[in-house]
């Protein structure tokens, strides 16, 4: 199963996107033994529409540009379910032993996501009840990415 993680706004050179990088790449290197393959990073330009719902709306437009036909949709959002790793990285595990070829994780804008999206989506996840900065959850999704990997593999990464 392909993954790609689909942001609103633009992760600038630094730390963040370092790290962000980082995983991405220890992702990207352990999960094809899985069948977990990383595709890639789609970053959009946030909205300047006038008010947030035409906001969100043009923001799910650019998502569903980029979705491929048949494509399992995990939203994250701070509204969403809290799973734990294990629970994630069973997601990923069986959203990949059905068949589906393809996986978008959606990092939304500041003003949040459609509601169409999140009508369409196959999960909506959340890292916790904060609000975390989109740089933040970049990197969290990225090492979430990597450690279920390492839980599906049976590496020792997670400590149960």
């Amino acid at each position: 199963m392909r993954i790609t993680l689909f942001a609103i706004g633009r992760l600038k050179a630094g730390p963040e996107s370092e790290l962000s990088t980082r995983y991405l790449d220890r992702f990207a290197k352990a999960g094809s033994a899985i069948g977990l393959d990383f595709a890639r990073v789609i970053e959009v330009a946030e909205s300047r529409a006038a008010s947030a719902d035409l906001r969100k709306r043009e923001e799910a437009t650019q998502l569903e540009r980029n979705l491929p036909d048949g494509a399992a949709l995990i939203l994250l959002d701070e509204r969403g379910k809290t799973p734990d790793s294990p629970e994630f990285a069973d997601r990923l595990a069986r959203l990949r032993d059905d068949g589906r070829r393809d996986l978008v994780l959606a990092i939304g804008g500041p003003d949040g996501l459609d509601p169409a999206l999140h009508a369409r989506a196959d999960a909506v996840i959340c890292f916790g009840r904060m609000t975390w900065p989109h740089q933040l959850v970049r990197i969290m999704a990225a090492e979430q990415l990597y450690r279920a990997v390492t839980i599906l593999s049976g590496h020792p990464y997670h400590r149960s």
